[in-house]
């Protein structure tokens, strides 16, 4: 028996009142609408769910199916318009989403700012607090450092070489880092 034929037969049936007849249907054109609609769709998922509308309007719209006619290019019709649906429905949830993330980030972004702001000042203000608890000469070196003193320049204020300024400067940094470490622990 030809598909076309077939698909009379099943037809017929269901004319007769058999409605399982129509998963012969499936059966018969199950394999080439999931192919067709997954060479548009990549979500396997999305595949399946797909088929399930699309077979589901064939269902539905069988008295528009004009017998005769080539039956897999009309379900494959259907499909199509599913399909198209899909990815318009999906371009909408996109640009929906990217709206919301923008106005969250608007929303959100100012107080963030805001909270970035404090943070920077309270951090600022804490290793103010560790600089000014260094040794005197360490202290200079971090000074010296901020300002923008070369170290053999540096060297010849504090009567050392400029090694030494470097290990210092080094001393320094290890014991801010400790201090702030204890700071933002402790506060």
């Amino acid at each position: 028996m030809q598909p076309d034929d077939e698909i009379d037969s099943i037809l017929d049936a269901m004319a007769r009142g058999d409605s399982g007849a129509f998963m012969r249907i499936v059966e018969v054109h199950g394999l080439m609408l999931r192919s067709y609609i997954g060479a548009q769709v990549f979500n396997a998922s999305d595949v399946d769910d797909l088929a399930q509308e699309s077979f589901i309007a064939a269902y539905q719209s069988l008295h528009h199916y004009r017998r005769g006619g080539d039956f897999g290019a009309w379900l494959r019709g259907i499909a199509r318009n599913k399909v198209l649906m899909f990815f318009r429905s999906s371009q909408r949830r996109a640009v929906a989403t990217e709206k919301l993330r923008a106005e969250v980030a608007d929303i959100v972004g100012e107080e963030l700012d805001v909270q970035s702001a404090g943070d920077r000042h309270e951090a600022i203000a804490a290793l103010l607090r560790c600089i000014a608890k260094l040794p005197e000469k360490l202290r200079r070196v971090v000074h010296s450092g901020l300002d923008g003193v070369k170290a053999p320049a540096l060297a010849k204020v504090l009567g050392v070489s400029p090694g030494a300024v470097h290990q210092l400067h080094y001393r320094a940094n290890q014991l801010l880092r400790e201090c702030m470490a204890k700071g933002v622990l402790h506060e």
